[in-house]
């Protein structure tokens, strides 16, 4: 059995040696695009998962609230801050699921759920709050040069008078960096709309994966010489986009948001594909392999068991990452909250 399977697995790698050569072409051909990126379209949804499925209603509605903002940049707005969690606290005396200080919540916080008091710590609340200070925000700075949504979200961390002052996003490292970092996220929020532009870097990830088939998982694994060169799932992934200059955040989980997410159907060799009990959230997310075409995807599996070839249809499948430098940098930048 293991003769045969080490004769079928030679014989897959040399086809995906061909696959991986098609990928570099293909991006050079490709006139797909990512179709979600005007918030006046009123076509943003959520990708599948993305947002966790408690928040996901809110997040919605409430990213619809006017024409500055959209689900799929709240959702990165809300990730950045605090990762969804509702208990979050930062040095600054930032507070919730959407960082509010005590003075901004005193004069910005809205009841969401309209239950008769306004609680920083209820994303009922919280979450509409940050949608309504949002599109404050929007006409505070509506006449300042440059990106109108840039403005707003260099507003929420820096304060409108700063982007005001400065006549655009401010000369703050900070602000600039949260800004960059919503943006990139935005764009694994959203559902994607039309084609998603295949990776310039899916080959070389490849390749670096299949010289891997036959080593043995090891929980924890990065690859390292202390670990004997194994690797776990995310390990494995993480190590592989490392060998194109991509850096990855460690689990698998936050990887999902390293960038936009192509269907089934539109699935290229490199994507990340991901697994998860919870078809609703990808926080839930515990495995992750590198698809390489054919229904087919490279995987740490488990305990006791080898990096190999494994299909990717099965009852637990998340779904796909095509990642991005930019998506990357993102989800691997510590957030906002502490």
């Amino acid at each position: 059995m293991r003769r045969t399977w080490l004769i079928a697995g030679g014989a897959v790698g040399l086809c995906l040696a061909f696959i991986a050569l098609l990928v570099v072409g293909t991006y050079t051909a490709a006139s797909g695009f990512f179709g979600g990126a005007d918030s006046r379209n009123g076509s943003i949804g959520l990708a599948k998962g993305a947002v966790p499925a408690r928040y996901q209603a809110l997040v919605q509605k409430w990213g619809n609230l006017c024409p500055a903002i959209n689900p799929a940049l709240l959702a990165a707005q809300l990730h950045q801050e605090s990762g969804w969690n509702p208990t979050a606290r930062s040095h600054a005396a930032a507070q919730g699921i959407a960082q509010f200080i005590p003075g901004t919540w005193a004069t910005h916080g809205v009841d969401g759920d309209k239950d008769g008091d306004r609680d920083v710590w209820d994303p009922n609340d919280a979450i509409p709050s940050a949608a309504s200070y949002d599109c404050s925000l929007a006409k505070y700075v509506k006449k300042v040069p440059g990106d109108p949504t840039n403005n707003m979200l260099a507003a929420y961390n820096a304060g409108a008078y700063a982007v005001i002052k400065y006549g655009g996003v401010p000369p703050y490292r900070e602000t600039q960096h949260y800004v960059k970092i919503i943006r990139s996220l935005e764009k694994s929020f959203a559902r994607p709309v039309g084609r998603v532009d295949p990776s310039r870097q899916a080959a070389g990830a490849i390749a670096f994966a299949q010289k891997q088939l036959g080593t043995l998982y090891l929980w924890g694994g990065n690859g390292t010489p202390e670990h004997g060169g194994r690797f776990d799932c995310s390990g494995l992934t993480q190590a592989a986009y490392r060998t194109v200059d991509i850096e990855l955040p460690r689990v698998a989980n936050d990887q999902y948001n390293a960038g936009p997410h192509p269907s089934r159907d539109e699935l290229l060799p490199g994507d990340l594909v991901f697994f998860s009990d919870d078809l609703t959230n990808s926080r839930a997310i515990r495995h992750v392999g590198i698809y390489v075409g054919g229904g087919y995807m490279i995987n740490a599996p488990r305990r006791g068991a080898v990096i190999r070839f494994d299909k990717i249809d099965t009852p637990d499948y998340f779904g796909a990452t095509r990642v991005t430098e930019d998506g990357a940098k993102a989800v691997s930048t510590p957030r906002s909250a502490t």
